[in-house]
């Protein structure tokens, strides 16, 4: 299945020409021989032609594989719809999870973020560059501190508070202002739990950053966790959410060591570094659907 048309937001992420005609297939499968000569020879009887191509398996024998191709194919509109009536036959040989993407339909983002600004200034500066190729349909916050610095960009901002006597009511206005307006929905350091309808309706499309080295220091306040435990190294974790607290699959990890000298307060804006640039790439991967998810674990292709 195809990603739907992405909204047209900023002149500047015009897509490139070149991007026109490809598409990109991620596939996951039990591990067998003869899969990689059957789609490859698939898409070479349609017509396309493979550009990039990367396989990753978990055992050969009785483990999971997966693959990921990007491929141009003329008159890409017309052609696609056909290859994937026609791909199903390969699919249900193989027993295949599979989906199909154009590489020219950038994901919508829907960036949640509370007090602290780095992880968004990041998101927005790539965006900015050209170096996020995704549009950005929509800030939301529960607090008004960050409307100024969004609407800066020509980006939508909606205030939505959150208490416990209006978390349903928040809920609600949330769905209402992300559906059928949003790919993806990141979690830009939102200090908020998010509830579980939510979840359930995006799942694997919400990316969230914890501040610490998961599965060290669940929970809040891991910096002070981490100061209390005398760590030599903190880090920062982009991963999926799912109902599991700061237990979804991991998609991104980086770390920075440390020594006695330094305080909770240190820690902090060592890890605020580590933090916008793991998720920064985290959602890159994601947008450039490099991401495959199986189970509790992901294969990045990056």
């Amino acid at each position: 299945m195809t990603q739907s048309e992405s909204y047209q937001h900023h002149p500047r992420q015009a897509p490139p020409g070149e991007k026109k005609n490809r598409a990109r297939m991620l596939i996951s499968c039990p591990d067998r021989s003869g899969i990689v000569a059957a789609v490859s020879h698939f898409l070479h009887e349609h017509g396309a032609n493979i550009v990039q191509s990367d396989q990753y398996t978990m055992d050969p024998v009785g483990g999971m594989f997966f693959i990921r191709f990007e491929f141009d194919l003329t008159d890409l509109e017309r052609e696609l719809p056909v290859l994937q009536e026609d791909f199903n036959r390969v699919a249900d040989r193989f027993d295949m999870k599979w989906s199909t993407f154009r590489a020219s339909r950038r994901k919508r983002l829907a960036i949640f973020v509370s007090k602290e600004d780095h992880c968004l200034l990041e998101l927005l500066w790539q965006w900015q560059a050209g170096d996020l190729d995704a549009e950005i349909a929509m800030v939301v916050s529960n607090h008004e501190a960050m409307r100024p610095l969004v609407e800066s960009f020509g980006i939508p901002y909606y205030h939505v508070p959150v208490t416990p006597e209006t978390k349903a009511e928040a809920q609600r206005k949330h769905m209402e202002l992300v559906a059928d307006k949003a790919d993806l929905i990141v979690l830009a350091r939102y200090m908020q739990i998010i509830p579980p309808a939510f979840i359930e309706h995006y799942p694997n499309r919400i990316i969230n950053i914890h501040h610490s080295f998961l599965p060290a220091f669940v929970g809040g306040k891991p910096y002070a966790q981490a100061y209390t435990r005398g760590v030599k190294i903190i880090g920062a974790t982009a991963h999926y959410v799912t109902e599991e607290l700061d237990g979804g699959p991991i998609i991104e990890q980086d770390v920075q060591r440390v020594s006695h000298r330094d305080d909770v307060d240190s820690l902090k804006r060592i890890g605020r570094t580590i933090e916008r640039v793991v998720l920064a790439r985290a959602v890159k991967w994601h947008i450039e659907d490099r991401v495959l998810v199986h189970r509790n674990k992901t294969v990045v292709f990056n």
